[in-house]
């Protein structure tokens, strides 16, 4: 892992199109601005591991619960 120190208002360069810059430091917290191409996805590494846990959860679970969850889904719907 590459590790740099930047002041407010540096920027670093990924490749030749991928820019972050410091935008503000407060309070402990450093808020990030990032200019890049559309076709680039950037996302918050805690939400892409969170939603990657739910899809193993959700894919190592039982037949009996999924239709018990089902069951709980269906009395809802009816109120």
């Amino acid at each position: 892992m590459l590790v740099l120190t930047r002041k407010l208002g540096q920027d670093i360069l990924i490749g030749d199109q991928v820019l972050i810059k410091v935008v503000k430091i407060e309070n402990n917290k450093v808020q990030l601005g990032i200019q890049a191409p559309r076709d680039v996805a950037i996302f918050r590494y805690e939400l892409i591991r969170k939603i990657k846990d739910f899809n193993y959860r959700a894919s190592t679970t039982s037949p009996l619960q999924l239709k018990n969850a089902a069951g709980v889904m269906k009395q809802i719907m009816q109120g």
